[in-house]
């Protein structure tokens, strides 16, 4: 056997030995450990913290946990860059044991997502993965180790992923410190409180806003209609109930009718056009916008809007099928 070789089986066993481990473990680690440990050591408690975050980083543990130790043991300012710090270091650390050492293994665990992660890093780069950072596709641990086999370079990923944690680490780390502050009985609880409560709200609405920001680019009905004549490979989906695709307002010829209700059951459908340019459309918009945030969130690298809808297209006095026959 190659050294090579060995090595890698030897760190992939090791790893799944000390996981294992540190899952069994799980419900001994909790914020009063931590501090207690952290205030044990020292002017090196710093370090141990950080260090004890990184490897519960790669081995799976949750990180909140050090979130919310991390504000009540070193406040909001110096707790926020130690905790995005150690969770930078740990998701770096998972990135690269699985680009280098552990790839079989990663795969394994991540099953199919994995083809949706290598789609999305081809055809965004670092702005897929700060998208996964931000809309929670994957468990987060999971989620370092597959990003190192998609072809992302380590540097893109580790300023997407720094950056993109940030809101939510600042978030976390003010919610520990806040609760510290009521424990103890400080002054302008109720405010410090109130703050946590508004910075939590801010980050369950990150994944909403990180959705409507990757929506794709609209089309009017003639860009549509130009780009399905010049032969270019562009699919156009219809997201109406098949009664309103074949009813008075017709549809475009061509076109491939998947009601949004659906389409996420109906993807390997359109598995071909992960990478490739896909039109969306309904009777207006609502449908279809709701449908090209979805597609975007599964992968689909290069969706487009109908603005308007086949409503617009009727309104051009563009041909459409009706009854069976175009008009």
């Amino acid at each position: 056997m190659k050294a090579g070789l060995a090595l890698r089986i030897s760190v992939a066993l090791v790893l799944l030995a000390s996981v294992v481990g540190a899952f069994a473990m799980r419900e001994q680690i909790d914020v009063a450990a931590l501090e207690a440990l952290v205030a044990d050591s020292g002017p090196s408690g710093v370090a141990l913290y950080m260090m004890l975050y990184v490897a519960a980083t790669v081995l799976f543990l949750p990180g909140m946990v050090f979130g919310l130790a991390g504000g009540a043991l070193f406040g909001p300012v110096l707790g926020t860059a130690v905790n995005l710090a150690a969770a930078t270091v740990g998701a770096t650390a998972a990135f690269l044991v699985a680009r280098y050492l552990a790839a079989d293994w990663v795969a394994a665990k991540a099953g199919k997502r994995l083809g949706r992660l290598i789609s999305g890093v081809e055809a965004e780069g670092w702005r897929f993965v700060a998208f996964t950072r931000l809309v929670p596709l994957f468990p987060f641990n999971l989620l370092n180790y597959a990003l190192g086999l998609t072809r992302i370079d380590v540097r893109g990923y580790v300023a997407a992923t720094a950056i993109c944690m940030a809101p939510a680490t600042f978030a976390y780390t003010y919610l520990g410190y806040a609760g510290r502050e009521a424990l103890a009985g400080g002054e302008g609880t109720v405010q410090k409180a109130l703050l946590a409560l508004g910075l939590l709200a801010v980050v369950v609405f990150l994944p909403r806003l990180a959705r409507r920001m990757r929506q794709r680019p609209r089309l009017d009905a003639e860009a549509l209609k130009t780009r399905m004549a010049d032969g270019s490979g562009f699919l156009v989906l219809d997201v109406r109930d098949a009664g309103d695709f074949l009813g008075e307002d017709g549809h475009i010829e061509g076109t491939l009718n998947i009601p949004l209700s659906d389409l996420e059951a109906r993807l390997d459908e359109i598995e071909d056009w992960r990478e490739r340019p896909l039109a969306v459309l309904c009777r207006t918009g609502k449908q279809s916008k709701k449908a090209v945030l979805m597609l975007a969130a599964k992968g689909f690298a290069d969706v487009h809007l109908l603005d308007g809808g086949m409503a617009e297209w009727n309104r051009r006095g563009f041909p459409a099928v009706r009854g069976g026959e175009v008009s």
